[in-house]
């Protein structure tokens, strides 16, 4: 076997984190580039990505299989199935802290043969001249995003700043 006919090491890293952060007693999230093929609640998409919270105590039947993650959670209190094919994971992180990894973006047909998007799910707008260079996501804490920037002041009960997921171009 050659290493174009190996499978993708994404789902194996996706298991793995997912494993490192329920260890360690963090609560993992996933970051979801929505497309036609991912099956979510539209109505909390926003950028054409949703964040989803797959800890054990948020899912019921979660399967972190090679070809699709699957699991049933509740939005705003209604049971809902949820799919997302594996390359549509663009982020496996940590809440409590923001540790994880980020993946590639799937790379989107640039052409008119391009399957057109949902009624009502914004999709990422395409790189107008550079459609080939990859976008890149940076996992870093909120203070350290904005240098510069005013402190936040201090949160009730001293916790520290939430980590946010940061999109680097």
């Amino acid at each position: 076997m050659n290493a174009l006919d190996a499978t993708s090491t994404r789902p194996y890293l996706i298991r793995a984190l997912y494993e490192w952060c329920t260890d360690n007693g963090f609560t993992p999230y996933i970051a979801v580039l929505v497309d036609e093929t991912v099956q979510v609640p539209r109505e909390y998409v926003k950028d054409g990505e949703i964040v989803l919270n797959v800890s054990f105590d948020a899912t019921s039947a979660l399967k972190l299989g090679n070809d699709f993650i699957e699991f049933k959670a509740r939005f705003a209190g209604t049971a809902r199935e949820i799919l997302v094919p594996i390359g549509r994971v663009i982020a496996i992180y940590a809440r409590e802290n923001g540790q994880g990894m980020a993946f590639p973006s799937p790379v989107a047909a640039a052409s008119s043969e391009a399957a057109p998007a949902p009624a009502g799910v914004p999709l990422p707008a395409e790189m107008p001249d550079d459609k080939a260079a990859p976008k890149v996501l940076q996992l870093a804490p909120v203070e350290s995003a904005d240098e510069g920037a005013e402190p936040e002041p201090p949160r009730p009960g001293g916790g520290a700043p939430r980590p946010a997921l940061k999109r680097v171009k």
